[in-house]
């Protein structure tokens, strides 16, 4: 049975780790992990600027994802927009992102302050487009542009 909930502040290190992983395969990036970690405790110092939940099976977690906050003047309500998902290769294709989603999708609509939820995801990453377009998301409407600064 997988469980979800709220990350908590010490469980900071296996996030970084599953974001490094993450990273790495899905778009062959080698993060800093100084700088990833300052990044994810900095989420847990400042809640508005996000949340993170993680999925247990067996005591052990074996997902995990960030919830950030995106002011919608549209709708009058924040939108939930979900990034770093990862889950352990060793649990994947069990539904474990599934029930994560459902479970932030329960979140969205008990209240009446979010107004949906949005997420992106590489072009490249065909096996994720597929999850999300099974659960009843769609990249139809809006395609995200982007400039980064190079660090």
């Amino acid at each position: 049975m997988v469980q979800i909930r709220k990350a908590k502040p010490e469980e900071a290190i296996k996030i970084v780790d599953f974001q490094l992983k993450m990273a790495l395969e899905t778009e062959q990036i080698n993060l800093d992990e100084t700088t990833l970690n300052e990044g994810v405790k900095k989420v847990f110092q400042y809640p508005e600027k996000g949340e993170y939940y993680v999925a247990i099976v067996n005591n052990t977690i074996v997902a995990s994802l960030l919830i950030t906050f995106e002011w919608s003047d549209w709708r009058n309500r924040t939108i939930y927009w979900i990034q770093s998902v990862y889950v352990d290769k060793a649990h994947r294709r069990q539904g474990i992102y599934a029930t994560m989603y459902a479970y932030i999708k329960e979140l969205a609509e008990n209240d009446p302050a979010v107004g949906g939820i949005r997420l992106y995801v590489d072009k490249t990453n065909t096996p994720a487009q597929k999850t999300y377009s099974s659960l009843g998301m769609n990249g139809e409407h809006y395609q995200v542009f982007e400039w980064m600064k190079v660090f």
